[in-house]
């Protein structure tokens, strides 16, 4: 299978469907730190292009991809945001034109669990339904998906052909039972019981335990205030310990591996990681599909 990833971001995704089998063939994204870094880690071309371009469609077409997969940026849908609808949002729609423009056999669609809250979603599934796509939808939890992270995703997969629901049952039953904690992944790699990741809000907690999975990474990563009060659900008191983490820690908490170069100014750095689709949830939902495009061939 040929897959190209727009909207690749540093390549999270690109590297999940790799590590399952996938040869991708192309990555395109307009953030130019974001393009750096996928550059410093992956063998095929990145397009530094805007994906609004009138020649997008032809463009990867002559690709020939099998697979479009791609999370058009989220922060429009995302609860950190002040839930308005812009520019980005309206990425969405374009992901969708751009696949029923080149009409590749597979799309895989991912982003934050509540875009199904939003109208573009529909229009989206509308214009890939139209197109012969048959669809499934589901939220998964990184953390039952080999992610020692408590994150949250919308996956939206369509193949040409198929009946709604196609892959539900994969996407479902292998799915762990037990959420994977930091330790379960790690082991002691962080040296520490506890850590601190800054809150959305100081009405949310922010020391965590490595038995237990991390919270969301985000792409903001500050120090330990000075005058932080303790949260009643923190882990630990400051004093015991607690230290933020690195920005390598916090790539290895989205999966990526120690392998995996992390070029650039530190925020833009913090940025992309958060942003990234974590591989390993990005291999979960790419074996399923390769299953089931084998399937399709017995």
């Amino acid at each position: 299978m040929r897959a190209v990833d727009v909207f690749a971001g540093c390549g999270g995704m690109s590297l999940g469907f790799e590590q399952a089998g996938v040869e991708v063939v192309a990555g395109f994204d307009s953030w130019k730190p974001a393009v750096e870094i996928y550059r410093a880690n992956f063998n095929h071309p990145m397009y530094e292009k805007d994906l609004c371009d009138d020649d997008t469609v032809e463009v990867i077409s002559a690709l020939r991809p099998d697979i479009i997969m791609g999370g058009p940026p989220c922060q429009d849908y995302s609860i950190a945001g002040k839930r308005e609808l812009g520019d980005r949002a309206n990425l969405t729609i374009r992901f969708a034109e751009i696949v029923c423009g080149v009409r590749p056999e597979w799309v895989v669609f991912e982003n934050v669990y509540n875009i199904e809250r939003f109208g573009t979603l529909p229009v989206m599934k509308t214009m890939l339904k139209d197109a012969g796509y048959g669809l499934t939808a589901c939220v998964l939890d990184a953390s039952r998906c080999g992610v020692p992270q408590a994150r949250r995703r919308f996956f939206l997969v369509g193949h040409l052909g198929s009946d709604d629901g196609f892959l539900d049952d994969a996407l479902e039953s292998g799915l762990s039972e037990k959420q994977m904690t930091v330790r379960d992944y790690l082991g002691d790699k962080l040296g520490t019981q506890y850590y601190y990741m800054h809150p959305r809000s100081y009405a949310r907690r922010a020391v965590f335990s490595v038995d237990e999975p991390s919270a969301t990474i985000r792409g903001i990563n500050r120090p330990i205030p000075e005058n932080y009060k303790r949260h009643h659900a923190d882990a630990a008191a400051i004093e015991e310990g607690v230290r933020a983490l690195t920005t390598k820690e916090r790539s290895y908490l989205q999966s990526f591996p120690e392998s995996f170069k992390l070029e650039g100014a530190k925020t833009s750095v913090e940025l992309a990681i958060g942003n990234a689709v974590p591989p390993a949830l990005a291999k979960y939902v790419a074996e399923r599909v390769v299953n089931h495009g084998s399937s399709l061939g017995e």
